[in-house]
């Protein structure tokens, strides 16, 4: 198990960063997913343009994390094609 905790880390860390470089907010976690927003969208904005590109994350309407989005963490290619599409929106 260690090696599978290890590599959800990583890539959760690797996303984490690219998301931030390109301006996101992320919040910090030790878990298997991210909590995230971009300044100037909201998270009900960034859940619909995710989910045009066939993406899916959580969106929860309450106050305090409305403006965030839930990603869970999948494999390196996962969320490296996720990162590339959060970047254009």
């Amino acid at each position: 198990y260690r090696s599978i905790n290890g590599r959800i880390m990583r890539t959760r860390d690797a996303f984490s960063s690219g998301l931030v470089s390109s301006g996101w907010d992320v919040l910090p976690s030790k878990t298997n997913f991210v909590f995230a927003r971009k300044p100037g969208r909201t998270g009900r904005e960034v859940y619909e343009a995710l989910k045009k590109e066939g993406i899916l994350v959580r969106h929860f309407d309450i106050p305090g994390i409305s403006d965030f989005v839930r990603i869970s963490i999948g494999t390196e290619g996962d969320m490296e094609t996720l990162l590339a599409v959060m970047k254009r929106i």
